[in-house]
């Protein structure tokens, strides 16, 4: 056009054969000029026809294009930007209507209530401003307008909405957005100023003359919101976002939280009548569940049976309950759940996505910024800020109490799908290999805290000793913070050949897993770890694993069958490479086992010839477990009615405890000993000398929960409230009722024992 004659190519053909002219591909101009490349497509197909100055600007540069050049490209999409409407008088309130507000809307009673009472409460010279924030598809434009309909007749002046277009390619600009909203109070187009900050101050001296309502929907940042915000008067601003928009000072924050489940299945109810919602009441339960709860999932669900009357809602329950399948059901004309995550997701930062779509691969509920860090390929430091960034977005949910993040289902299934089409299995493959190499050497440093023969606070292996844990504590927190993820990882590394890996990281796992044993998960632990152990031809580890394999079939699931196998193929083992020690566990592991299963004469001889084997061994491993033979004999023999031997055997232990065993510390010792005044303390009460039987009782607790055992602790303090029941202690009854709701948090078969000695107390009481 430099010569003056208009050119009859439009916006899109001209950016197309400049493009093609510069040898750039559509991804290349779209990355150096920081737009999509679904934007980029569609300026040049013609879908979007005149696109900001600002984008035309970062387009002309990218394509290197000179000062005329320029000029000519933005001219062309000026001619495709919408026109100044003619000032054809005032326009009327009605030119910012408020959507239609929806019949069904369900729940969200306390947070409605509560901008009631901000609204009645505004001060004249105080506007009041309300943040609607959260993830895709929680039913934030939908409560905002509702509320903005229950709230109109505390504003007369007016109630207006607009959307701002956040998740748009371009979002509404302050200049335009103030241009609508001031055309809305009736000022021409002649008049509007021509800045922003002009067009800015007008409103808010025409704003601050009127109660009114103003709904902003969809807005992208604070920077889009500021300018639109009443300074002054009696006015109610909702700002709805999918960002949280922490910027904003001085605002009211509604926090919109998924729905209850009776809350979903209302809004169901409400959507496709409460007649079939009665006949298939489970079902609409279970859709509710496979919806995360989630307003848009549930609405959609609900539209979907809608419009088919004749089909069952277990139907679409099945379609829904396969994973693979579920984001496909979740569908129904132009609502798509899917939709909804896309939207938010394309807006992203290229790590931030990388990283929404590998958190999609860690194990259990959620995860900390090093998984994330780890799968995502990014410095710790990077995941920590894209993590904030994605809960700023709503498509992560942070954590009250600990820095680690979680997915909603339905947004961790869309994730888990752009690895899939984004990352490939070479990159996913990867990205699973660093983690479970990293996890596992931090899971053995850690549990090498709980070693004895491991004394020193930190151990060479771990993978980042600045940050790995100091001490018992701080091992144990992250220990359990990450029991899903290193579980997984030793899981992986199991199913990949990387044997010596899967058998380090169980063998640091022995003395840490003892004080755990209402973890059913030793069991997965130690049968692959045994089956590692064979792998690599090594009889005396596979000896050493299926012993722990016997002790978590034993403790930690109940399973007697399982254990005695084990054991016996421990035995086996042992006796194949001469392993004394690992006979002597092997032979009181399955005699536990045959006591469990009614057979105890075959158990007591198993622990005599156990308790015979480890004697003759020197090494100070074989004390300790002649220890644990020696009190698990006792056991039995009370048991079976020769309480006055048990006594005898445990004094014994007792004694052994006394002496000390060479490099062990006292501390270790002093949880055997413990064991041994437990068992001394049933002694005295199987024969019935009750007073002397409390104290080695308490003593035997107290150790148990000094040392964070909470396995040991609760069936000594049921041991305790049943002495105390026989004297008829005060105590008797609180330390009973604790015993039996700690030992069914366990999972632990004694706890019918605790209710039926509660029981007897109550009877007894009674009958006095």
């Amino acid at each position: 056009m430099r010569d003056g004659t208009p050119s009859t190519e439009d916006f899109g053909q001209r950016l197309r054969r400049l493009r093609t002219r510069a040898g750039l591909s559509q991804e290349a101009l779209a990355h150096d000029a920081q737009v999509s490349v679904r934007a980029l497509a569609d300026m040049e197909r013609g879908r979007t026809r005149g696109p900001q100055r600002r984008t035309v600007r970062a387009l002309a540069e990218a394509l290197g294009l000179d000062d005329d050049e320029a000029a000519d490209l933005d001219s062309s999409a000026a001619l495709g930007r919408p026109r100044p409407r003619p000032a054809t008088g005032p326009a009327g309130p009605g030119t910012l209507a408020l959507p239609r507000d929806i019949q069904d809307f369900t729940a969200r009673g306390p947070a409605l209530a509560r901008l009631l009472e901000l609204a009645r409460e505004a001060a004249p010279d105080r506007p009041v401003v309300s943040v609607v924030a959260g993830q895709p598809g929680l039913g934030k434009t939908a409560f905002a307008v509702h509320a903005a309909h229950r709230l109109a007749p505390h504003f007369p002046d007016g109630q207006f909405a607009l959307d701002l277009h956040g998740m748009d390619p371009e979002p509404a600009t302050p200049r335009d957005a103030l241009a609508r909203l001031l055309g809305a109070l009736g000022v021409a187009d002649a008049a509007l100023p021509a800045g922003t900050d002009d067009r800015a101050g007008l409103w808010r001296s025409l704003a601050g003359e009127r109660r009114m309502l103003l709904l902003l929907d969809n807005a992208a940042h604070e920077s889009q919101v500021t300018p639109l915000l009443p300074g002054t008067g009696p006015s109610l601003t909702l700002v709805t976002s999918r960002h949280v928009l922490a910027g904003l000072e001085s605002v009211h924050r509604t926090d919109l939280a998924l729905l209850r489940r009776e809350e979903a299945v209302e809004l169901l109810t409400r959507i496709i009548g409460p007649d079939r919602v009665r006949a298939e009441a489970q079902a609409a339960r279970d859709l509710a569940d496979l919806c995360g709860h989630l307003p848009l999932a549930v609405r959609i669900a609900g539209q979907r049976l809608l419009s088919r009357p004749h089909e069952s809602l277990g139907k679409l329950v099945a379609r829904l309950a396969a994973e693979g399948r579920r984001l496909d059901g979740l569908q129904a004309g132009n609502l798509r759940v899917r939709a909804a995550f896309a939207l938010s997701y394309r807006q992203l930062p290229e790590n931030a996505r990388t990283l929404l779509r590998r958190a999609a691969l860690a194990a259990g509920p959620d995860f900390s910024p090093e998984t994330g860090a780890l799968l995502a390929g990014l410095s710790l430091d990077e995941a920590v800020a894209r993590a904030e960034e994605l809960t700023d977005a709503g498509l992560l949910q942070s954590d009250a109490g600990a820095e680690r993040y979680r997915f909603h289902d339905l947004l961790r299934l869309y994730a888990a799908e752009q690895t899939e089409a984004e990352d490939g299995p070479e990159a996913r493959d990867a990205a699973l290999d660093r983690t479970t190499h990293w996890m596992l050497r931090r899971a053995t440093a850690a549990a090498l805290h709980f070693d004895v023969g491991h004394e020193r606070t930190t151990w060479p292996g771990d993978p980042d000793p600045d940050t790995a844990p100091t001490g018992r504590d701080e091992a144990r927190a992250w220990l359990e913070a990450e029991r899903s993820q290193w579980l997984a990882a030793l899981r992986r590394a199991h199913e990949t050949g990387r044997h010596r890996e899967v058998l380090d990281t169980a063998e640091a796992m022995h003395w840490f897993s003892d004080l755990n044993q209402h973890w059913e998960q030793w069991v997965d632990v130690f049968r692959r770890s045994a089956d590692s152990a064979r792998s690599l031809g090594s009889r005396r580890e596979e000896a050493v694993h299926l012993n722990y394999l016997a002790w978590a079939y034993n403790l930690c699931v109940h399973d007697p069958h399982a254990a005695l196998r084990s054991a016996d193929a421990a035995l086996t083992a042992a006796r194949d490479c001469g392993d004394g020690l690992q006979e002597g566990w092997a032979l009181g592991y399955g005699a536990g086992a045959l006591n469990r299963l009614g057979r105890a004469d075959e158990a007591q001889e198993r622990l005599r010839e156990g308790a015979r084997c480890l004697a003759s061994q020197p090494s100070p491993q074989a004390r300790l477990a002649e220890l644990t033979m020696l009190n698990s004999l006792g056991t039995l023999l009370r048991q079976t009615g020769r309480a006055a031997e048990a006594l005898d055997i445990h004094r014994r232990s007792e004694r052994i405890c006394h002496a000390g065993v060479p490099g062990r510390t006292r501390e270790v010792i002093g949880l055997y000993h413990a064991v041994a005044r437990q068992q001394i303390g049933n002694d005295l009460a199987a024969l019935e000398r009750w007073e002397e039987a409390e104290a080695p009782l308490r003593q035997a607790l107290a150790a148990f929960e000094a040392a964070q055992m909470p396995a040991w602790a609760e069936h000594a303090r049921l041991d305790l409230g049943q002495a105390l029941s026989a004297i008829g202690h005060p105590e008797a009854r609180e330390t009973l009722r604790a015993a039996r709701d700690a030992l069914a948090v366990l999972r632990s078969p004694r706890q019918a024992e605790a209710d039926a000695a509660l029981t007897a107390l109550g009877q007894a009481h009674a009958g006095t």
